[in-house]
């Protein structure tokens, strides 16, 4: 197999590319980024690079090139920062993916895998699971679900205009690893913040809402689903997660306080609001949206249909990148992974 992976030096890329090195049906690879990394250090090595911005129109000729001879495409490919000016991050999250499915038709490639979220589901139940058939209608108060929904609806006219392509799409929770630490740092909370002191403080409480109930995921986890999918060509939509959910008990533990306290929700909205306005910090409150108002999703299928089983919990995952944003640890050999 020769697959092509958009997006191939970010969190999931990397995994993505670790998984893929070790299965002896990949033939090649070819990684797509707008900066190289260093291709003497793995995964990295032995990757056919080829540096291409998405956002610009005329990348979907040197896509097409690039993907010729290919048994599938990966786009994982998105940015979220800079999150004050929405249309840069929309240039290369919407255009960008429209720009990949028309090199994808182009190049004649026969099964196109594309990351979508948990993000692009519509609000929903915290108390029970969803499936894939839930509506991706979104948040409407974040940019990265509506970015993500726009990527939904384009992927549907993209199915029905193009039925001989297989589309899979991957609905992750929150996905983490130690390789992430300083790249998480600088997307969420930037130069002002440090966990370090708060972690070593031992906090004998953790404000924290009760409606903040998430999902979340290791890097490798996702990484493996991609893989099972382009195994089995398998199309439709997969949500991915391990368990347990991640709540304010959950959280306390990762950073070291002895007990969750209830927080007001409209408060911490409102201080989340202020402080990135002011740019304070860069979490935009339409992350705190996405947290507590989609529904948790079932996995069912992922598991059911193609044996995936993730191999670290959810607590672990989120244990790691905690850990990981405090000494803000990354990848040198990847420039997302390791900003500057």
């Amino acid at each position: 197999m020769r697959i092509v992976v958009i997006g191939a030096t970010g969190n999931v890329g990397t995994a993505v590319l670790k998984r893929l090195a070790s299965q002896p049906e990949v033939s090649s690879i070819v990684g797509v980024a707008r900066r190289a990394p260093d291709a003497t250090v793995e995964p990295y090595a032995g990757v056919e690079w080829k540096l291409i911005d998405i956002g610009t129109k005329r990348s979907v000729e040197t896509l097409t090139e690039a993907m010729r001879g290919a048994d599938a495409v990966v786009q994982l490919a998105w940015l979220m920062q800079p999150n004050h000016h929405e249309e840069i991050l929309r240039r290369t999250n919407v255009e960008g993916s429209e720009h990949v499915l028309r090199a994808v038709v182009q190049a004649g490639v026969p099964h196109v895998v594309v990351a979508s979220s948990v993000g692009a589901y519509s609000p929903g139940p915290k108390d029970e699971r969803v499936g894939e058939s839930w509506a991706t209608e979104g948040v409407s108060t974040s940019h990265y679900s509506r970015n993500k929904v726009e990527v939904e609806r384009m992927l549907d006219e993209f199915e029905a205009d193009n039925p001989s392509v297989v589309v899979s799409r991957l609905r992750p929770g929150l996905i983490f690893q130690s390789g992430a630490g300083k790249e998480m740092h600088g997307l969420f909370l930037g130069p002002l913040f440090s966990l370090k002191p708060l972690l070593a403080a031992h906090l004998p409480f953790l404000p924290f809402p009760k409606e903040l109930i998430v999902q979340a995921v290791h890097a490798d986890d996702v990484a493996a689903a991609y893989w099972l999918v382009l195994r089995a060509r398998a199309r439709g939509a997969f949500n991915v997660a391990a368990e347990p959910e991640l709540g304010p008990e959950e959280f306390a533990r990762a950073f070291r306080a002895k007990r969750p306290k209830a927080m007001s929700l409209g408060f911490l909205r409102s201080l989340v609001k202020w402080s990135w306005r002011t740019y304070m910090q860069r979490t935009d409150v339409g992350w705190l949206d996405i947290a507590t108002q989609v529904p948790l999703i079932s996995t069912q299928r992922l598991r059911t249909e193609l044996g995936w089983v993730p191999r670290i919990s959810a607590t672990k995952a989120l244990g790691e990148i905690v850990q990981a944003v405090a000494e803000k640890r990354g990848v040198a050999a990847s420039p997302p992974l390791w900003p500057s």
